[in-house]
């Protein structure tokens, strides 16, 4: 069996009911990887639309193919989600009915050692998502200031050992360039301390993620598509995302709270004088997460959360 079949994407049964997909409906899938939130939302339309959004002009391509048995009702579009109102501008779209985006790297890019994301495989040192994008992460450790580095291995990567590993980082490169996966895995080993090398998990996993993020831009990237899509859902629209770490669902979690959030007026107003209403719902209020069986049978759903909101508002253009 092709694995367009056996893949099963995270919290699939769960994105699939929260969007309450019409057969007519117009939806939207920022994140189409491997395209099997897709494939399940485009069998479930009739007259309606599914518009799948992807930065890898590769997951693009092999959509083609898993796709191919819908494609009368889909539109691929190479762009990043944070660009979700040129997107719709361009297709003439006021607002869709439904939106989904999947924070996750695909399994793809991560498998794919020579896209440089896994400290596992020896490749250059790349972790663009969008190939055709400019910056890499052989540009940030070979040319970001030594705070810069401490700063995101810090706050992206949530790295106890960030200062010595940032240290490590640029005194490696005053010698020559880093310029592969691995040579960086070593690095990143040498500015920890012993036992931290021997815990469960990979001494540079936190590294690479921080890098990545950087390289992408992927927490402004998330805040700005937040902020963007609420507005462009029809009314009884829903949007649900899934985050993969507390960074990203601090902010999808707090960008949601503000538009589900009424009347701003002082306490102290004895009536509401600024009129503001909720945008959206939250359905529910926390996140859902992944059961223990899913959890069992794919570990990188573990750390996955689902936060899902319906509009109670028309779309509204910037």
């Amino acid at each position: 069996m092709s694995e367009v079949f056996t893949h099963r994407p995270v919290l699939l049964d769960e994105c699939i009911e929260a969007l309450n997909i019409r057969p007519d409906g117009i939806y939207l899938d920022g994140t189409l990887g491997r395209a099997g939130h897709s494939r399940e939302i485009a069998k479930r339309l009739t007259t309606g639309r599914l518009i799948c959004v992807d930065r890898d002009q590769a997951a693009l391509d092999a959509a083609q193919d898993r796709l191919k048995d819908w494609m009368d009702r889909v539109t691929l579009v190479h762009s990043n989600f944070d660009q979700l109102n040129a997107i719709l501008d361009n297709l003439e779209l006021a607002g869709v009915d439904g939106m989904l985006f999947d924070l996750g790297v695909s399994s793809p890019q991560l498998d794919d050692g020579s896209r440089g994301f896994s400290y596992m495989a020896d490749a250059p040192l790349d972790m663009r998502m969008d190939r055709s994008e400019g910056l890499t992460a052989a540009d940030v450790v070979n040319t970001w200031s030594q705070e810069e580095l401490r700063r995101i291995l810090s706050q992206y990567g949530e790295e106890r050992y960030a200062s010595s590993i940032a240290a490590a980082i640029v005194r490696r490169r005053q010698e020559r360039p880093i310029e592969t996966t691995l040579e960086l895995v070593d690095i990143i080993k040498s500015g920890m301390p012993a036992r931290a090398l021997k815990e469960k998990q990979h001494p540079a996993k936190r590294s690479f993620q921080a890098i990545r993020i950087a390289v992408n831009d992927e927490l402004a990237s998330v805040d700005r598509m937040v902020r963007a899509a609420v507005p462009r859902l029809n009314k009884g629209g829903r949007l649900a995302v899934i985050t993969f770490h507390s960074l990203e669902d601090r902010i999808v979690k707090t960008d949601l709270a503000e538009f589900a959030k009424g009347c701003t007026c002082p306490p102290d107003f004895p009536v509401c004088v600024c009129g503001k209403t909720p945008d959206v719902k939250l359905m529910p209020r926390k996140p859902i997460l992944p059961s223990a069986q899913e959890v069992e049978e794919n570990p990188r759903a573990r750390s996955a959360k689902l936060r899902v909101a319906e509009k109670l508002k028309d779309p509204k253009k910037p």
